[in-house]
């Protein structure tokens, strides 16, 4: 036989009333919802400021190691590679390079597979600044390659080469609109666009148990192939032969070089 429908009665016969929350429990509920949401949106805030605040650090630290890059020159590329013309020098030089980026990413990878991941921030920050400086040396040796060293002393070619990184484009020396002379709003914002690129990227490096050193090193090489086939596209449009080329100086060497990442046979001094 079913449950009666009839309310509940007390001990009197009386129907038992129903219970509500008592509007003290009730304001006290709309209190705790509404701090949770405000404790929501200043996190949200917080970790917007956290990441814009990371943002232009990685981009200021990539600007200041950015001179300090040692690139070579076009007559010390051809005495490495005698024989071989501008494809096959850079060739060489992209091989190099995907082979540096990659032991980079594997290095982040391999550190996100460990139980306890290490200071991941440290380790993300490490990775993107390691692998912007040997994309900029790359750059700068691809401009050397066709023929189109930008003008100007260290620091702005410096500046040419960061203004490549960031827009992903080869450097057109007989326009100087193509160039940026000084690192500006734009030219800024232009890194940290390509830097947040690079980080959303790495990512799924960071996730332990998903995927480890092979992962980064592939996405790296990957990513650095894809930038250097960009300038490469570019760059030979406006090709200037080296028959054709006048006698140039030799680079600029930095006051305190950076060190780079251990690299192959390929990527040279």
């Amino acid at each position: 036989m079913g449950a009666s429908l009839e309310p509940a009665s007390g001990p009197e016969g009386l129907p038992t009333p129903v219970r509500r929350p008592a509007p003290v429990a009730r304001r006290r509920a709309a209190v705790i919802r509404d701090k949770a949401r405000d404790l929501a949106r200043e996190g949200a805030r917080m970790g917007g400021s956290r990441a814009r605040a990371g943002l232009a650090y990685l981009t200021d630290r990539i600007i200041e190691i950015a001179p300090r890059i040692p690139v070579r020159d076009l007559a010390t590329l051809r005495r490495q590679f005698p024989g071989l013309g501008p494809e096959e020098i850079a060739d060489k030089l992209v091989a190099g390079a995907a082979g540096a980026t990659s032991t980079v990413g594997a290095g982040i990878g391999a550190a996100a597979m460990l139980p306890v991941p290490p200071a991941m921030p440290t380790e993300l920050a490490a990775e993107i600044t390691g692998v912007a400086a040997i994309e900029l040396k790359l750059i700068a040796e691809l401009h050397e390659v066709y023929g189109l060293r930008p003008p100007g002393n260290l620091m702005a070619r410096s500046t040419a080469y960061l203004s490549s990184w960031s827009g992903e484009r080869g450097i057109d020396v007989m326009k100087p609109s193509t160039i940026n002379s000084a690192l500006g709003g734009q030219m800024k914002r232009e890194l940290r666009q390509q830097i947040m690129k690079r980080m959303v990227r790495d990512l799924p490096n960071l996730m332990p148990f998903m995927v480890g050193a092979a992962v980064g090193a592939v996405m790296n090489r990957r990513d650095t192939r894809k930038l250097a086939a960009r300038i490469r596209s570019d760059l030979r449009k406006i090709q200037v032969p080296w028959d054709a080329l006048p006698e140039l100086p030799p680079l600029e060497k930095p006051a305190k070089p950076l060190k780079l990442a251990e690299p192959p046979e390929e990527w040279g001094d």
